[in-house]
């Protein structure tokens, strides 16, 4: 995890590095980005939870066809689904979506 001195560090490397010109336009970019790529994980998601909704009312009666569903929902976080098995497939896609917080 970083810290506030490493923060402070890199704030100041990034100011030599871009000038004050630039750190705004960088912020943004950045902002954007992870935006980004929350929203991709959030739509992945849905879609694994819809994938399983679908699975348990018997929907994918083609190994094939589920197979195509698991490498699209691998494909949208960036996993590689080249090699693995169905359930390694949805073990990794399950890794990489954020736990859901549980309250106290």
């Amino acid at each position: 995890m970083i810290g506030p001195n490493e923060l402070i560090i890199i704030f100041i490397l990034a100011f030599l590095l871009f000038g004050a010109n630039k750190l705004p336009e960088l912020a943004r970019s950045m902002g954007r980005a992870t935006g980004e790529f929350k929203k991709a994980q959030r739509e992945a998601e849905l879609e694994l939870r819809k994938f399983e909704q679908d699975m348990l009312e018997g929907k994918y009666k083609d190994s094939a066809e589920k197979r195509r569903k698991l490498e699209e929902i691998a494909r949208t976080l960036n996993i590689n689904p080249k090699g693995k098995s169905d359930d390694e497939l949805l073990e990794e896609i399950n890794r990489a979506l954020p736990k859901e917080k549980t309250e106290p």
